[in-house]
């Protein structure tokens, strides 16, 4: 029996799936095949694969390894793209998509956002409907200009202010996790007292 295992680099994830078993076997031989593939935004990580105190590193897309129990691992390969698809296609399109982030950034000292900020809006809102999302968590932020107290206040006016824009454009309002953080968790670390414009912000997560 041979056994295939598909590794996404980012979330690490192993799918397993059984081939048949050749009919009447004299005996049976357990074998791993392992698949390094790109992430859904095309980029590739690095694994070690590791048997009988021999290692096998697989850095590059559809690369492959072969391990038999008790036996080092065979030498990688490239396994071909349509294998790769008739293999791992179908587990890899029952997968949920992975969280989509966005950054809205806001003017200084202000629940206004920027104007690229508010043509990013839309982008927001087909996503969220795309994906028929039933979580999204909106989180403010402030830069640190300004004292905790005042901060922690003007974040969380930001982030009800985004919350009030999606539900306007037909999102449930209890899919919205609304949190802010006022300058804690600066986007940028600055010193304090800083006006830096990427830590005026909402973070949007959408599942």
């Amino acid at each position: 029996m041979t056994r295939r295992s598909f590794v996404l680099p980012v979330a690490l994830l192993l799918l397993a799936a059984s081939c048949a078993t050749p009919p009447k076997p004299t005996h049976t031989t357990s074998h791993d095949v392992i698949v390094l593939l790109p992430d859904d935004q095309g980029k590739t990580g690095a694994i070690v694969v590791s048997s009988a105190g021999v290692e096998r590193r697989l850095d590059r897309p559809r690369q492959t390894v072969t391990v038999e129990a008790g036996s080092p691992p065979g030498l990688p390969t490239l396994m071909p793209g349509k294998e790769v698809a008739a293999i791992a296609g179908p587990a890899l399109a029952a997968l949920p998509k992975p969280p989509a982030r966005f950054i809205l950034y806001f003017e200084h000292d202000s629940v206004d956002l920027t104007v690229k900020s508010k043509a990013l809006l839309q982008k927001v809102i087909d996503t969220i409907r795309d994906r028929a999302a039933v979580d999204i968590s909106v989180v403010g932020h402030t830069d640190t200009v300004g004292k905790d107290k005042y901060n922690s206040v003007l974040s969380l006016k930001r982030a009800r202010a985004v919350a009030s824009i999606l539900r306007g454009k037909g999102v449930d309002p209890s899919v919205l996790d609304i949190t802010s953080h006022g300058k804690r968790n600066p986007l940028v670390p600055t010193g304090d007292q800083v006006p830096e414009p990427r830590n005026r912000r909402v973070e949007i997560t959408v599942r």
